[in-house]
């Protein structure tokens, strides 16, 4: 009965539609007591960026010493989710949130993430897959401006495309790591798909948006009136 109540305490601020959610939030509930008092949320922040900058010497490794270094991405993942998905929720459980500098600061660090794990892919690529890497960053990037807008819009805040969040996608990438260590040359061709998939979904996404901003615009009219 804890549990529960400190998770909709938690995850109140939010509206989550992915697909590992329940899971996520249930285990996200149990860290959060059991982290230390001297780990701040700007702490739990730079622990986050530290896993992409794992994720990004994975790549650098794999390249010029061994393929198998792509597993260090794993846990680079791992540490990344955690200091990510814990460091505003921390906040809340402590009764110290920063609801616009916790906003702020969480959105340029995810920004950073983005580039450093996309900026490992285009090193370890060859030739025209860079581009696909290259790709990769400006289609999450514009994920990223959506989810921004809708919040402005709507005043409710959703980081999921879907049953897809930035927890599907850690995942997601984590397994293509994985099977380019069996299948080396693999993960080039399933970038390119992760790729045409996030250009379609930020399509309809972006349908969408404007759609709830005519909307808006057709409420604020009659308001006027």
């Amino acid at each position: 009965m804890r549990e529960e109540k400190i998770n909709k305490k938690l995850f109140k601020d939010r509206k989550r539609t992915n697909l590992l959610r329940y899971p996520e939030q249930r285990f996200l509930t149990y860290l959060v007591s059991r982290i230390p008092k001297w780990i701040s949320p700007d702490g739990l922040t730079a622990i986050g960026t530290f896993g992409s900058v794992l994720v990004l010497l994975a790549f650098l490794l794999a390249k010029y010493i061994s393929i198998f270094y792509l597993s260090l991405g794993l846990l680079g993942f791992f540490i990344n989710w955690v200091g990510d998905s814990l460091d505003g929720r921390i906040a809340y459980y402590r009764q110290q949130p920063r609801k616009w500098y916790g906003f702020s600061l969480d959105i340029i660090m995810d920004w950073l993430s983005t580039v450093l794990i996309g900026l490992g892919y285009i090193l370890y690529a060859e030739g025209a897959f860079i581009l696909a890497g290259y790709f990769l960053v400006i289609l999450y990037a514009w994920s990223m401006i959506i989810a921004q807008l809708r919040y402005k819009i709507t005043d409710t805040y959703v980081i999921d495309a879907g049953l897809v969040g930035p927890t599907e996608i850690r995942v997601i990438i984590a397994l293509i790591m994985v099977l380019e260590i069996v299948f080396p040359g693999s993960i080039h061709y399933l970038v390119i798909a992760i790729v045409l998939i996030l250009f379609i979904i930020n399509i309809a996404d972006t349908k969408k948006l404007l759609v709830l901003g005519d909307e808006r615009d057709k409420l604020e009219r009659e308001q006027r009136k």
